[in-house]
């Protein structure tokens, strides 16, 4: 496990810790150890949060709501990517049905058990919660239509191979739908280098043109970036709080810079290679 796989794993696991001491939420971002930051403010409205445990709700460390976005299908299969306290999971269930499926993988034993403890208390028959590293996903090839993730490929050290990853677990055709925080123009280096705003969405995150490049590197097509929501200084004075950095002179620098982002692309689909294949097609 590389140093960063490490100290995400440590933080996140505290996180999750603190949602079954009752103590708040985990929140993404330097500032969360004392409250939740602007990045994952907001994002799930009051008839999706009433639906689901409390806990998960509260475990939410995301800076988007994929499912919402998605477009998921009766009968689909999903696999949430850094799935922690399962939220994005469980409402990925509800939406695809009882003919569906929902995957979520997750490297944290702490957040893997509060995970389970949400499903069972959701009811749901229809969730698997996997551990394993998104950069090594436990499923075979071509064998789910949808991934989703909720700001946590910008927290992988190796982006290339989670993209390469996910690519080889999608069917011909399926969607790569994700929530992640994305940079727009130069970002200061005492950012880039901080590691505790790596675990915080930020330092890790890629450049809008650098996302689409590894996706296309990757083998997708149809690729898209839709801002979901800008940071302004204010909302940067809140997610370096707590660092060694000088808040005010940076908050500055990255106004504007970052933002969350849903990024979507698609697995082309398969090509017709023999008579076969084509057979029921014919009119």
């Amino acid at each position: 496990m590389s140093t960063i796989q490490q100290f995400v794993k440590e933080k996140y696991g505290e996180a999750a810790l603190r949602v079954v001491k009752g103590q708040g939420n985990g929140c993404c971002g330097a500032s969360s150890v004392d409250g939740c930051d602007p990045i994952t403010s907001g994002l799930y409205d009051a008839n999706e949060a009433g639906e689901l445990p409390e806990k998960a709700v509260a475990a939410s460390l995301g800076c988007g709501n994929p499912t919402a976005l998605a477009e998921l299908k009766a009968g689909e299969t999903v696999l949430d990517l850094g799935s922690g306290g399962g939220i994005d999971v469980l409402l990925s269930a509800k939406r695809v049905g009882p003919t569906g499926k929902a995957y979520g993988l997750d490297m944290t034993d702490e957040m893997l058990a509060l995970a389970e403890e949400n499903k069972q208390k959701s009811g749901l028959s229809n969730v698997e919660f996997l551990k394993g590293e998104i950069e090594n996903i436990p499923l075979p090839g071509n064998s789910v239509d949808v991934i989703i993730s909720n700001c946590v490929i910008n927290l992988s050290g190796d982006k290339d191979r989670v993209l390469h990853e996910a690519f080889r677990v999608l069917k011909p055709g399926g969607r790569f739908a994700v929530s992640d925080v994305v940079v727009r123009g130069e970002v200061p280096a005492a950012v880039r280098k901080s590691m505790e705003l790596w675990a915080g969405c930020v330092a890790g995150a890629l450049a809008d043109h650098e996302y689409i490049g590894k996706l296309v590197k990757a083998g997708f097509e149809n690729i898209e970036i839709e801002v979901t929501r800008v940071y302004s200084a204010q909302d940067a004075r809140a997610f370096l709080a707590g660092t060694e950095l000088d808040v005010d002179a940076l908050a500055k620098e990255v106004d504007g810079k970052f933002v969350s982002a849903f990024v979507r692309a698609v697995k082309p689909a398969a090509k017709c290679c023999a008579p076969s294949c084509c057979a029921g097609s014919a009119s």
